[in-house]
């Protein structure tokens, strides 16, 4: 791996589906979707937590079932309907006073590309579809919905 500076790390930002999710909808015939959460990928907020390293939620989608992964897990920054992550990213930069250096993301797909390319560590599962045009900083071994975050999350940990 890249030498990053892991103990600069403040914040880590995530995408959602694709990254806690398998990036699959399930849809009732009422038009109804659900989406499958991986608890270990829960748990990698409460241990990022222990080293006072806040999780942010950046996904695209509007989705009630995020909101309510989120609540659970009491995050306090959740973006959701965020079209530019990077913008995003920018503005959380002068809220807390950091650099894009401070920040670790793990994203999967074209719309996570621009903040991918920026951030002191950047991440993506092996299912991406754009690994073909961008190889981050870290490739997990976990698929995305079956416990990529948390691997994330670890291999920031294991370097602090």
């Amino acid at each position: 791996m890249v030498d990053i500076e892991f103990k600069k790390i403040k914040l880590v930002l995530t995408d959602i589906d694709g990254v806690w999710t398998n990036a699959k909808f399930y849809y009732t015939k009422d038009g109804f979707f659900q989406k499958a959460f991986s608890t270990y990928d829960g748990m990698a907020v409460s241990l990022l937590r222990k080293f006072d390293i806040e999780t942010v939620i950046v996904s695209s989608e509007n989705c009630m079932a995020v909101k309510a992964r989120a609540n659970k897990l009491k995050i306090k920054h959740l973006y959701i309907g965020e079209e530019n992550k990077l913008q995003r990213a920018n503005s959380l930069c002068k809220k807390f006073d950091l650099e894009l250096e401070n920040m670790a993301f793990i994203g999967d797909d074209l719309n996570d590309l621009e903040l991918l390319k920026k951030v002191g560590f950047s991440c993506m599962p092996p299912n991406s579809p754009i690994l073909n045009i961008f190889t981050p900083h870290y490739i997990t071994n976990k698929a995305g919905g079956e416990g990529a975050f948390r691997e994330f999350a670890d291999v920031i940990l294991s370097h602090i």
